[in-house]
Parts: C-alpha cells; sequence; structure tokens
C-alpha cells in the first residue's frame, strides 16, 4: 500500500475515549505496518493540560490496554518520538494562536510541508466552532507553499435536516467541500467494501442483481448490549438518528448502487448520492404502517436480568426515545423498481450482528413440491459485517435417499479462514484514506443532507402523530411482534442470524 506524503494530524479531544481506544491504536498500527509517512507528527489537543512526556506516558498506558498489534517496547519508543501534546481550549481564540506557532515548529522539526490533517475528536457542538478558530488562524489554506489542508468530522452530521444543511455550510465557509472528510466508521469495515467487491469484480452476479431477480432485500444490525451509559447521549438521538440514518443507509447504498464509471473517490460518491435520492419518501399516511418504533422493557433471559429503558441512567421515567426501529421501503430507479428493502436496528436483541440478506425470488414452478412442503425454492445470499464477517449462499440440494427431497446447503466464504491475513480496524484504513486524500468511504455534504430528508418524515411523524406507538419488547427477543407485519405475504418472514453466520433462527443468541 502507498505511504502517504509527510504530514501533521491534529486530534482535537486527545484526551477522550474516542482517541485511546480507537485513533492513536489505529495510528501505531499503520506505524507497525510502515503506512504512516516517512516523517510525521502527531499533536494531541485538548483542554487538558499535559507536557509532552506526560502525553506520551499517558497514551503508552492506553496502548498497553487497547492495541490489538503486537507490543513491542522498541517500536511504541520509536512511535512515541512522533507524538505530542498542546493545550487547546475552544473558548479561548488566543490558544489557537498557540497551536499555530506549535504546529510551524512540528512542521519544521519533520519536513511536512506544512500537510496538516484535523480530526475532530470532540462533541459535535464543538465542529462549527474549531473550524472558524481554525479559519481565523489561516490554518485551512492551501496552496502557493501551504501545503494541503484536512479536517475529519465525527457522526452525527447534524441533529435534523436542518442542523444538518447548517453545519455543512459553516465548514463550507472555513473549508472547501473537497477539504471535509466525514467519517462513518461503518465504511471502513473490510466487509461493507467486500460488498462492492462481490459485485464488480464477479460478472455473475450482475446480470441477476435487480427487480428481475431480487424479491426482497434485508438490512439488520442487531446489538446484545443496552445503552451502556449513554443515556444522556441516547435520549437525544435515539436508534433511527444513532444508526439508521447513517450506518444503516450507507450499507443500503453499497449494495444498491450501480458500477461507477471508474473507482475513484467522486465516481463512488456519486453512485451513492443517487441511491439516496431515490429512496421513495414516506408519506404521513404511510408511516404507521411502514414503520415500527420500539423500546427495550425489563426482563430476564439465560439468568441474566435486564432493566428496562427507562430505568437506565439519565433516561427519563415516561421516555419516548427508540431502541428499535423496523422499517419497509423503496428505491425508486430501474434497477430496484418494486422492491421491497427492509431495514432492522435494535438495542438488547439476542445477539450482536449486522448482516445484509438478498433474498431472490422463487422458482417459477415447483417442481418438487409435493416431497418439500417446506422448502420455499427460493435462495438467499447473506452477506455479514460483523461478527464473524463472510457471506453465505443458501440454496437447495437432494438430501441423500429415495425420492428428491429438497434441504437447503451453505456455501460459505469467512474472514476467519484467511489465518495469515491481517484484517485492519476500520479506523486504521480511514485514517490512510485521509492521509492520502481519498475520499472515496467518506461521507459527502449532498448524500448526508439526502439521508437526513429521508428520515424526517419520520422523525415529524412520531413527534406530532399520537397513532404512531412505542412498542415495547423484553429485552433478549428480536423486537415488536408488529415488526413481522412489515411483510406483505405470509411465508415471508425476517431472517434470525446467529453470530456464528452460519447457522439462522429465532433462539440464535451470544
Amino acid at each position: 500500500m502507498e505511504r502517504p506524503q509527510n504530514c501533521i494530524l491534529v486530534i482535537f479531544g486527545a484526551s477522550g475515549d474516542l482517541t485511546r481506544r480507537k485513533l492513536l491504536p489505529a495510528l501505531f498500527a499503520l506505524y507497525l505496518k510502515n503506512l504512516l509517512p516517512t516523517d510525521f507528527a502527531i499533536l494531541g489537543a485538548s483542554r487538558s493540560q499535559y507536557t509532552d512526556d506526560a502525553f506520551r506516558e499517558h497514551i503508552t498506558k492506553n496502548l498497553q490496554e487497547f492495541s490489538k498489534s503486537t507490543f513491542e517496547p522498541d517500536a511504541i519508543h520509536d512511535f512515541l518520538t512522533h507524538l505530542y501534546y498542546q493545550a487547546v481550549d475552544t473558548a479561548d481564540a488566543s490558544t489557537f494562536e498557540a497551536l499555530k506557532n506549535r504546529l510551524a515548529e512540528l512542521d519544521d522539526t519533520h519536513h511536512t510541508s506544512r500537510n496538516f490533517l484535523y480530526y475532530l475528536s470532540t462533541p459535535p457542538s464543538l465542529y462549527e466552532k474549531i473550524s472558524s478558530s481554525l479559519g481565523a488562524q489561516g490554518l485551512q489554506k492551501e496552496g502557493d507553499g501551504q501545503g494541503w489542508k484536512r479536517i475529519i468530522i465525527e457522526k452525527p452530521f447534524g441533529y435534523n435536516l436542518e442542523s444538518a444543511q447548517e453545519l455543512n455550510k459553516k465548514l463550507q465557509q472555513v473549508f472547501s467541500e473537497k477539504q471535509i472528510y466525514r467519517i462513518d466508521h461503518y465504511l471502513g469495515k473490510e466487509s461493507v467494501q467486500n460488498i462492492m467487491v462481490f459485485r464488480f469484480a464477479n460478472r455473475i452476479f450482475e446480470p441477476i442483481w435487480n427487480q428481475n431477480y431480487i424479491d426482497h432485500v434485508e438490512v439488520t444490525t442487531s446489538e446484545f448490549i443496552g445503552i451502556e451509559e449513554r443515556g444522556r447521549y441516547y435520549e437525544g438521538a435515539g436508534a433511527l438518528r444513532d444508526m439508521l440514518q447513517n450506518h444503516m443507509l450507507q450499507v443500503v447504498a453499497t449494495v444498491a448502487m450501480e458500477p461507477p464509471v471508474v473507482f475513484e473517490p467522486d465516481a463512488v460518491r456519486n453512485e451513492m448520492v443517487k441511491i439516496f435520492q431515490a429512496l421513495r419518501p414516506l408519506k404521513a399516511a404511510e408511516i404507521a404502517t411502514q414503520v415500527v418504533r420500539g423500546q427495550y422493557m425489563a426482563s430476564e433471559f439465560e439468568e441474566m436480568k435486564f432493566k428496562g429503558y427507562r430505568e437506565e441512567t439519565n433516561v427519563a421515567p415516561d421516555s419516548q426515545t427508540e431502541t428499535y426501529v423496523a422499517m419497509k421501503f423503496f428505491i425508486d430507479n430501474w434497477r430496484w423498481g418494486g422492491v421491497p428493502f427492509y431495514l432492522r436496528v435494535g438495542k438488547r436483541l439476542p445477539t450482536r450482528v449486522t448482516e445484509a440478506v438478498i433474498h431472490f425470488k422463487r422458482t417459477p414452478h415447483h417442481l418438487f413440491q409435493r416431497e418439500n412442503m417446506a422448502h420455499c425454492g427460493c435462495n438467499q445470499l447473506i452477506i455479514r459485517i460483523q461478527p464473524n464477517e463472510g457471506i453465505t449462499l443458501r440454496y437447495g440440494m437432494k438430501y441423500p435417499g429415495s425420492g428428491f427431497r429438497v434441504e437447503d446447503v451453505n456455501m460459505n466464504f469467512r474472514y476467519s479462514d484467511l489465518a495469515d491475513v491481517y484484517k485492519p480496524e476500520a479506523y486504521e484504513r480511514l485514517l490512510h484514506d485521509a492521509m492520502l486524500g481519498d475520499a472515496t468511504l467518506y461521507a459527502r455534504a449532498d448524500g448526508v443532507e439526502a439521508c437526513w430528508k429521508f428520515v424526517m418524515p419520520i422523525l415529524n411523524a412520531w413527534e406530532n402523530d399520537p397513532e404512531n406507538r412505542l412498542h415495547g419488547y423484553r429485552a433478549g427477543t428480536w423486537g415488536p411482534e408488529q415488526a413481522m407485519d412489515l411483510f406483505d405475504a405470509d411465508h415471508d418472514d425476517w431472517h434470525y442470524p446467529c453470530s456464528n453466520l452460519i447457522d439462522s433462527g429465532e433462539d440464535c443468541h451470544l
């Protein structure tokens, strides 16, 4: 893989959880694989007061705890020589002048040609303030020997359509769109990227990847855990804002997009945005029948007791926040006309899994129906994103013996079978791409706004229409029973995944 140009990575929120758990372990992994620049600097920035040495000592402990790479004393020592710290208070503009001076010093030391990458690992409320403060110091300028400047922001990209548009407007007043990298770590997962390779590198699938052969598409993100200690955040977000509006729609676009003309950032993202723009808007009258929202209740599951959502810390006792969403929708274009898409996301479900399931149409004539009343004659392609990443194709085969009894069997590929191949974490790929200037796996402003336009009618209906009920479901189950009513045919139901990819069934759990 290509090594980026020399640069300085500035991490705002350097003392936070994301930095210690994900960002610096990912950078250390890239360093061990010689995928960082020949010379570079990592400058931590936050309100905490650290010297360079104190920050390095703090990070050493974090790498020992969270790094999945082999911990080698010499390697960690060499890596830490590139690590620095600068106290920055977003409420004090003068600290950004000090930051500018520190960057100039590090630029001279590490010969980075003023190539700066800013990572905003901070609350979203600080995005606008940090970007404008950088702009006030001219730290966003490119050209005339200024090097390149890029800024990475974490989701959520706004709280609703209006705030997303306002955030984009404020960011673009300082940075150009090509300098802005909106990170969605789902796009950094190998298994999500493999969907594009699976589709576009293999000709055998393209002729059947359309409404002529596909009956419906299903995407599930199931979490076994509850909200943990995130009650204050989750009360203002809910499952739709936290997961469906971003992560899950990105997976849908990856499954449904047209082949790009070339595999370059703008070409790929153009096709993904076309999918977001083709999402059929849900009318107010349809939301009650095509969207189901739920909230987990207290239960006992396999000798474990779980609190209900309203009993969690920092959650209102009469909270109407959803921890589960299931929905049915359509993509209005030639490839997918008439094909229903089903999304399901929830907490306190039986297992942790994210997957896309392509349900192919049944055979036009059930030749072996008399001996196979249980066999429906339909095939499934299961693309597992996490855990136990892989792909399974289900098809019918003759069961040994007399007659023509048909049983479903699996043809499997699992990443775990590649024992000698290193599978990078999502943040490794995304950080490396940002340093290279490759925005293929990053969200673009028009795509973010198109996703918000699609979900806003749902949010408005939940807020204003009492007919859109919040359904309870017991922790450890697959959500409200009403989610099954989204399917038209009596024989259709959700796919119930197990964590091991191969098995399935309603009783699957970790």
